[in-house]
């Protein structure tokens, strides 16, 4: 390599390293960082040597610097969080939201953030088997949004069985004594996340005219064995799981028609409080017990009963 070509790489990677220590040391303004650790320091020899090396390394941020905890001030200015209603129509018609989540941190912080607002009120169901870790992280979130907080009752939640519904129905239950005046309760997974914004939903919602959205239909060929047969839970340590028994289930409470649909619903908080009290809703519950996924027919079968509040 010719003599000025030699001299001009040499300040080129030289540029390089430099900026990378001045990026670790400086990026964070005020904030205290803590010394880089020999992993850390092991990754700052990997850059340089794939830069020598003519390659493009690909960097994450948190890798590069170790940020002592943050104030929640921080936190919210960082993240851009909305901390005002945006509007005179979203600030009369508050929501409220419940979250089943089990793992993923980083995807339900992400779906937290896009669906919150100052006016709405969350409740947070964590999964009682995941990882005190990760529960840990929730809280920690959570106690920086006075409205927004963990159910006050925790599930070990099975998918299909009745703990995935009681999970929902304990927000439902320590949201109906809110202070807030939601208008609707919406329920998610730690998957979802929202394809239109808060006044849009607010929109949607209002022009149901108080009416639940739980879409659903008489049961397929398919779906007649989920409510036919006693179906049980099993949790394990590794695998946890809805098994179906022989035994055939009497019929359901009140002579109600069971119908199947989206376990994932829009309630009206007349209709919320119809779910907790009456004595239909609380005997089909119990009767659900030993179904299987009775979050699919649970909400849609008390939608159709003549006179409830909210009927579709």
């Amino acid at each position: 390599m010719p003599s000025s070509m030699h001299c001009l790489f040499v300040v080129s990677v030289s540029s390089v390293i430099v900026f990378i220590v001045f990026y670790v040391f400086n990026s964070g303004g005020e904030q205290s960082f803590q010394r880089l650790n020999i992993s850390d320091s092991l990754m700052l020899t990997q850059v340089c040597t794939s830069f020598i090396n003519g390659k493009t390394p690909f960097l994450w941020r948190n890798k590069l610097m170790i940020r002592e905890k943050s104030s929640c001030k921080e936190y919210l200015t960082q993240s851009h969080y909305i901390t005002a209603p945006l509007s005179k129509e979203e600030a009369q018609f508050p929501l409220a939201y419940i979250m089943v989540i089990h793992h993923h941190f980083d995807t339900f912080a992400r779906l937290f953030r896009a669906i919150y607002m100052p006016q709405n009120i969350y409740c947070v169901h964590v999964d009682e088997k995941a990882t005190v870790e990760f529960k840990d992280a929730v809280q920690e979130l959570l106690s920086c949004f006075p409205n927004a907080f963990l159910a006050s009752k925790m599930e070990p939640v099975v998918y299909g069985g009745i703990s995935r519904l009681q999970a929902d129905l304990n927000c439902i239950n320590d949201l109906s004594s809110s202070e807030v005046s939601w208008k609707y309760v919406i329920n998610t997974c730690g998957q979802d996340f929202p394809l239109k914004t808060n006044k849009e939903i607010v929109q949607y919602l209002k022009g149901f005219k108080g009416k639940n959205i739980t879409p659903g239909v008489l049961p397929p060929a398919h779906a007649v064995g989920r409510t036919k047969y006693v179906h049980r839970e099993h949790l394990g340590r590794e695998l946890s799981y809805v098994i179906r028994t022989p035994a055939l289930k009497p019929p359901p409470p009140h002579n109600l028609t069971i119908y199947f649909g989206s376990a994932y619903v829009a309630l009206s908080r007349e209709f919320a409080n119809f779910v907790l009290h009456d004595p239909r809703a609380t005997d089909l519950l119990q009767w659900s017990k030993d179904t299987f996924s009775p979050d699919e027919h649970f909400w849609v079968t008390l939608n159709r009963i003549p006179g409830i509040p909210g009927p579709l």
